[in-house]
Parts: structure tokens; C-alpha cells; sequence
């Protein structure tokens, strides 16, 4: 299969964003359990800004969890996606290469499923800059579970069919990629968590993927329809169960 890819494929979430909204999975509540252990402070009246913060899911909660969060989100699509879902939880445009943030004014800084769009050159001493004195930076990405036989069978095809480096997304995941300057102390946390969901919730997941919306519109729509007759054959009564590890990383500001 082809694939046709634009200059930034950070940019294809926009047209799918009530997709994406509908079908991404959430994360558990042991991840905030975890970034609360990690940053040493409760979530509970803190200041925080999730960037990236597309169309809301990690947002939610985190001022479920009772944060003064504010969200940041460059794409217009997932914007306006975001205020139809999360309409009292106050957003603004911008991206972590240039936060529209004041100096040391937060006490989180959040990325979930984004940092790997930035460029830490940036990045990384935007964060510093609006973290206060003991704030910290928390990074973190559902990451399928390659141990789950299926689950490793299914991301091989999507591999092939996108054109993957198998190795790519480790690269971008990895504590030493998300700050090669070294400037930040990461610690490492790892939670394994799952979900069930009917078999086109999980195809339509898979296809909010930005490898899948830059595919060509036909190649998506066969691989979709071949991943669905080899899933069936997994999940006979049309039901997936999903398995995640949440990769999180999470450093204070010295």
C-alpha cells in the first residue's frame, strides 16, 4: 500500500477530530495516581496546562481530578472539537515550541500524546520557563502492549502498511529522546491497564491514527477491511480488549 504524507502530519488530526474524540481510549486513574507520587504534590488546586492537548481526554481529567487546568492546542480542528466536549475548561492556541504561558506560573506542565510533535531544542526550555520553582513535567503515551500475541500480530501489519520503522516510536518515547539536551531528570513509570470495546470502536480508533489519515483514502479503507476479517477471527463475539502500557515520564524543575 501507498502512503501520501503532507509536510506535517501533526496537522492531519484536524479533520478527524470528532474521531478521534470518540474513539481514542482515556487513561487510568493510577496514571494520576502515579504523577501525583512523582511531581510530590496533589493534583487537587494545582495549576496545570495540557498542551497539545487535542480534543480534551487527558484535559478532562486532570480537572476531574480537581486541577485549575488550562488547555493548549494548536490545530483547529481538535479546538473547536475540544470546546463542543469540555465547554467550562479554558483553552487557548499554541504549541510547546512557544507556549503563550507566562514565566514560572504553573505547577504541571502536562504532554499526553504530544511531546513527540515538538522539538525539545524548544521545548524543553519552554517548560522550564513556566514551570515554577518545584513544578514538574509530566510525558506520557498509551503504547500498545507488543507482548499480547494479537496485538503484536495486528501493529506488524500496521507497521507494513504504513511504512513504519518498527523502531521509531521507541526512539521518540525514550527519556533521553524526549530531552537530548539532559538538562531534564526524568523518572521512568510504567502502567499496564485495557479496555473493551466493540471491533469497529477499535478500527476506528486505529484509523484516527496519523499514519492512517495521511494514507491514501482507498489504501486506508482496504487495510481497515482486512485488519477487520483478521481481528473477527480473534474476537468472534465482535468485542476487543485492548491492552496498554501508559509509558510515563516526569521530571521537577531544579
Amino acid at each position: 500500500m501507498t502512503t501520501t504524507r503532507p509536510a506535517d502530519p501533526a496537522h492531519s488530526f484536524n479533520a478527524a477530530a470528532a474521531q478521534y474524540a470518540a474513539n481514542r481510549p482515556t487513561y487510568p486513574p493510577a496514571l494520576f495516581d502515579t504523577i501525583e507520587q512523582a511531581a510530590d504534590r496533589p493534583l487537587t488546586g494545582a495549576r496545570v496546562a495540557d498542551v497539545g492537548a487535542g480534543t480534551g481526554i487527558s484535559t478532562g481529567l486532570l480537572h476531574a481530578r480537581g486541577a485549575d487546568v488550562l488547555a493548549v492546542e494548536p490545530g483547529a480542528g481538535m479546538a473547536a472539537e475540544f470546546r463542543r466536549g469540555n465547554p467550562d475548561i479554558p483553552l487557548v492556541r499554541g504549541n510547546g515550541n512557544a507556549l503563550p504561558l507566562a514565566d514560572a506560573t504553573l505547577d504541571l506542565l502536562t504532554y499526553a500524546q504530544s511531546w513527540h510533535w515538538t522539538d525539545p531544542a524548544h521545548s524543553v526550555p519552554e517548560a522550564l520557563r513556566v514551570l515554577r520553582p518545584g513544578g514538574a513535567l509530566a510525558l506520557w503515551w498509551n503504547i500498545s502492549a507488543l507482548d499480547v500475541e494479537w496485538i503484536a500480530e495486528s501493529s506488524e501489519r500496521v507497521r507494513r502498511a504504513a511504512g513504519m520503522d518498527s523502531r521509531q516510536a521507541d526512539r521518540e518515547r525514550r527519556a533521553d529522546a524526549a530531552d537530548p539536551s539532559g538538562r531534564l531528570d526524568f523518572t521512568r513509570h510504567k502502567l499496564r491497564w485495557s479496555r473493551r470495546v466493540p471491533l469497529d470502536t477499535h478500527l476506528a480508533n486505529l484509523g484516527s491514527h496519523s499514519h492512517f489519515l495521511v494514507m491514501d483514502a482507498a489504501a486506508r479503507d482496504a487495510f481497515l477491511t482486512e485488519e477487520r476479517t483478521h481481528l473477527q477471527q480473534v474476537f468472534p463475539d465482535g468485542v476487543v480488549e485492548e491492552t496498554y502500557d501508559v509509558l510515563l515520564l516526569v521530571a521537577g524543575k531544579r
